[in-house]
């Protein structure tokens, strides 16, 4: 596991595009806290004057208004910065964790848990804000602010000097390094279990039909509150630790100052330093604790942010299962073939030896039973997974050494399921093609006899879908994802099942729109319906190519 110095490094790595931002934050949380000092430094200085029956200079009352008047303003326009750098940096991080996901996908995002992803992408990458906009300039601001501090009371006392040096270590890296250092992996416990608790959420709000149709409320709320009592528990020894954190630093500091009061005592009774030195700087070290203080109240708050962290830190070195091609050759389409493949998903082998070619302009359908390797087969040709041996290729050309971005562009794939947005009709399909305009939607639409059914609608094109396209029927859903496919306008179309949820008019609507595409478009589709395969040129049996 990664050391919470390597993690605090990684995090800190990240702030470099906003070095000047960061530095202004520093300045300007430096100057805060040595006006909100100089406050109650100058008021003891004015208070040992008059007890000598010397009058109180107009440069002390100056003094005390400006530093009480530049203090707020001080303050804000720190606080400002270090949110600008936290919301930046946040916005940067999410950006990147997406943009790993996707180049993840689908080989290994298929095998992690949605609920700890969904966790990741809010809940961790926002628990981050704590640590750009309260650590990372605090930290600087502490130490500076301590070395300027040091400098001024080496002035009254080389003591007292040495004194506040130890305290501020004490203070500002003792404590918070102690507190962080208890339970270590309490907060690493927190955020997975608040993840498992997400997932349950969002199995429970995905099934909730099934849930309910089969009476499993009590299963299920079962099973929720067991997630939920698991995150309470972490959450509960975190709060301890926090409490115990508060008193803990509470009590090291009563006990500096009773040291303080013991050693300026010593010190004037030894002749060691004057009387009034000595007050004003047991005023000043007493005043001096605000940076040092926010840094120790960081010691458990770090373990949750160094959790989160982590997590972060770890999607976004996961490497993923296939490399993206970017440095390969464009090509465009003549055919493609498998070749003596094998596959396998984990120790389960799938296809073995399997070959097959797929002519230009022809429909070539696969048919086998469930777990034959049909999609799989699909899936190879998209390049989500690469082959364990054999070869795959486009135009002759094996699929490794094609640009990914080509690569794209030839293939269209509609799986079993398409996924659509909570948008509207017209946005979901122009995934597919950003530009389209509304011809080319209708175009596509009728080719997957969906636009009688858009039109009927009272906001046609920009009616909205609902979650997960909740507002439409299973069969709604599919020809818009045909539709999809369509207006991709590939030249290799691969298709996983697109009729299996419709009737036989539009199916028979949909398989002459494929027929009539077959001089510009190459299809290959699998399918369970011996009526869909009829207008394949050829159709293969997997059976013999499934691993026993």
């Amino acid at each position: 596991m990664r050391k919470h110095s390597q993690t605090m490094l990684q995090l800190i790595g990240m702030v470099k595009p906003l070095m000047g931002v960061m530095l202004l934050a520093i300045f300007l949380g430096v100057l805060g806290f040595l006006s909100a000092t100089a406050i109650s430094t100058i008021t003891a200085l004015g208070l040992v004057n008059l007890a000598k029956g010397e009058a109180v200079g107009n440069y002390v009352i100056t003094a005390l208004i400006v530093a009480g008047l530049v203090r707020g303003p001080l303050r804000y326009g720190e606080q400002m910065c270090n949110h600008y750098i936290a919301f930046k940096i946040l916005a940067i991080m999410r950006s990147r964790v997406f943009t790993v996901l996707r180049t993840l996908a689908p080989a290994k995002l298929e095998g992690k848990d949605k609920g700890n992803l969904i966790a990741l992408i809010t809940s961790d990458i926002e628990l981050l804000e704590v640590f750009y906009a309260h650590t990372i300039s605090p930290m600087a601001i502490a130490t500076v602010y301590s070395v300027v501090a040091v400098i001024f009371l080496y002035t009254l006392s080389p003591f007292m000097a040495l004194y506040a040096l130890m305290a501020y270590v004490i203070m500002g890296i003792v404590v918070p390094v102690y507190l962080s250092g208890r339970n270590r992996d309490l907060g690493l416990q927190g955020r997975n279990k608040n993840g498992i608790l997400s997932g349950k959420v969002l199995d429970g709000l995905r099934g909730l039909r099934e849930i309910l149709q089969y009476r499993g409320e009590e299963r299920y709320l079962r099973q929720l509150n067991g997630a939920t009592d698991d995150a309470i528990r972490v959450g509960r020894k975190l709060s301890r630790e926090t409490g115990f954190g508060g008193a803990f630093t509470t009590a090291v500091l009563s006990v500096l100052h009773l040291g303080l009061f013991v050693l300026g005592g010593f010190l004037y009774t030894k002749g060691l330093a004057a009387g009034s030195d000595v007050i004003v700087a047991i005023v000043f070290i007493m005043s001096s604790y605000g940076p040092t203080l926010a840094l120790s109240a960081l010691g458990n708050t770090l373990q949750v942010t160094f959790a989160s962290g982590n997590r972060v830190l770890d999607l976004l070195e996961e490497t993923p299962q296939v490399e993206e091609k970017t440095d390969g050759i464009d090509t465009s389409f003549d055919g493609a073939d498998l070749h003596d493949v094998s596959f396998s998903y984990g120790d389960e082998l799938i296809l073995k030896n399997m070959s097959l070619a797929v002519e230009k302009g022809k429909i070539l359908g696969l048919q086998g039973k469930s777990g034959s390797g049909k999609s799989t087969i699909l899936r190879l040709l998209m390049r989500f997974w690469d082959v364990d041996s054999g070869e795959v290729s486009i135009s002759n050309e094996n699929i490794h050494n094609i640009n990914t971005s080509n690569l794209r562009d030839m293939e269209s794939f509609m799986t079993q399921e398409s996924q659509l947005f909570n948008d509207t009709i017209a946005n979901n399909l122009r995934i597919a093609k950003a530009d389209a305009d509304d011809g080319e939607l209708e175009a596509a639409c009728r080719d997957a006899s969906i636009h009688d059914f858009i039109m009927s609608l009272p906001q046609g094109y920009d009616t909205p879908v609902g979650e997960m396209g909740s507002k439409l029927s299973s069969g709604e859903r599919q020809r818009l994802g045909l539709a999809r496919a369509f207006l991709h306008d590939a030249p290799f179309l691969l298709l996983d099942e697109p009729t299996s949820n419709l009737d036989s008019l539009n199916e028979a609507i949909i398989l002459k729109s494929l027929q009539a595409k077959k001089k510009d478009v190459t299809v290959l589709m699998v399918s369970h319906r011996a009526s869909s395969l009829k207008i394949a040129d050829e159709v293969i049996e997997m059976e013999s190519y499934r691993a026993s």
